[in-house]
């Protein structure tokens, strides 16, 4: 394993065999991580580099995956933001003082990611220094919109009634509320890889509830200043640029930028992959496909990497993040089939 070879592969050029890393890796499945949750909370380990170093690091030997993800929460930039932001067992996230009108955006902080979320920074670099070059680091962020949409709604949403309301009944607020947002994002991108990350993921997990007119007006112009002002800290590190329910957007989404478009399991990979042509591909395997039977899952990974046709570009994991009932082993499994497979371009 070497950082080389995921790095390689979001360059769209050839690896010995194809890198796999799963979003949510660190998390809730694993019976090493619930032990530290059981004692503190997700935004104290959050706070605790040290901590969070750990949470980081637990699946990287278990599972053999090609790549870390720094164990963090898209929203912590809420707090510092003046937004509040707390977690409520059986809720989620909670958004104590939610956007809803214009004098909401002007009292927004702007956001100075080494000073307000410094910890972040402190977390990359202990993990950076516990992996060499072993293993890449990828550090993530939440889209412009995502965000909007949790700080509109005050908390997750099915319907998404408060962000369209404002975002069609209130334009100017709107855009005002995604510039601010979108230069949030795009410094704490570019602090993440002064700090030591090799690659970055923007999580647009909520894109999918626009249609794509409504996506490039509302949403694109501020995901491409985030990224482009990612961009300005290390034109080397990829961007990959991820979302869900997004299958009509793929190409809007390419345009926004990013090297690797991440997809879901709605669209066949390879039909994907033809509609990106110069980028490279993550995905796409279903996470409750790790639920059924082992044979049923290797029949999965299988056509997901047929689809990939052997094709350089292409790195390995689910159209979202693990789910907390999956068994580890499931995991290893894949990887390890993923691998084998792949090297031998079946």
């Amino acid at each position: 394993m070497s950082a080389e070879l995921f790095l390689k592969a979001c360059f769209n050029q050839p690896t010995e065999y194809t890198p796999v890393w799963f979003m949510r890796q660190a998390g809730r499945y694993l019976p090493e991580y619930r032990a530290i949750r059981s004692k503190l909370s997700l935004l104290e380990i959050c706070r605790r580099p040290e901590v969070a170093c750990e949470v980081t690091l637990q699946p990287v030997e278990r599972l053999g995956v090609d790549a870390a993800i720094l164990f963090a929460d898209i929203l912590l930039p809420f707090e510092p933001m003046g937004l509040g932001l707390s977690f409520r067992r059986g809720e989620g996230p909670v958004i104590e003082r939610p956007i809803r009108k214009a004098e909401d955006v002007r009292r927004l902080r702007d956001l100075d990611p080494k000073s307000d979320l410094g910890y972040v920074m402190e977390t990359i670099r202990l993990v950076r220094h516990r992996l060499g070059e072993r293993t890449p680091l990828i550090g993530f962020a939440g889209a412009p919109f995502t965000l909007a949409s949790y700080a509109v709604e005050g908390g997750s949403t099915r319907s998404f009634v408060q962000t369209k309301t404002l975002m069609y009944s209130d334009p100017e607020t709107w855009h005002a509320l995604m510039d601010k947002l979108a230069v949030a994002v795009g410094r704490y991108l570019a602090c993440q890889i002064e700090a030591g990350a090799q690659a970055l993921q923007l999580f647009d997990s909520w894109a999918g509830a626009l249609s794509p007119d409504d996506y490039r007006r509302y949403a694109l112009p501020y995901t491409a200043k985030a990224l482009a002002l990612a961009r300005k800290a290390n034109r080397n590190a990829p961007i990959i640029h991820f979302g869900t329910g997004t299958s009509s957007l793929l190409e809007l989404m390419a345009e926004a930028g990013g090297e690797v478009i991440g997809i879901d399991w709605r669209i066949p990979l390879d039909q994907a992959r033809s509609r990106l042509p110069g980028k490279a591909i993550q995905g796409n395997l279903d996470p409750c496909a790790l639920l059924g039977s082992v044979e049923e899952l290797e029949s999965q990974v299988l056509a997901v990497l047929r689809r990939a046709g052997g094709q350089p570009g292409h790195i390995f994991n689910l159209g979202h993040g693990v789910l907390p009932q999956t068994d580890p082993d499931r995991l290893r499994r894949v990887v390890d089939l993923v691998h084998e497979r792949s090297a031998a371009r079946v």
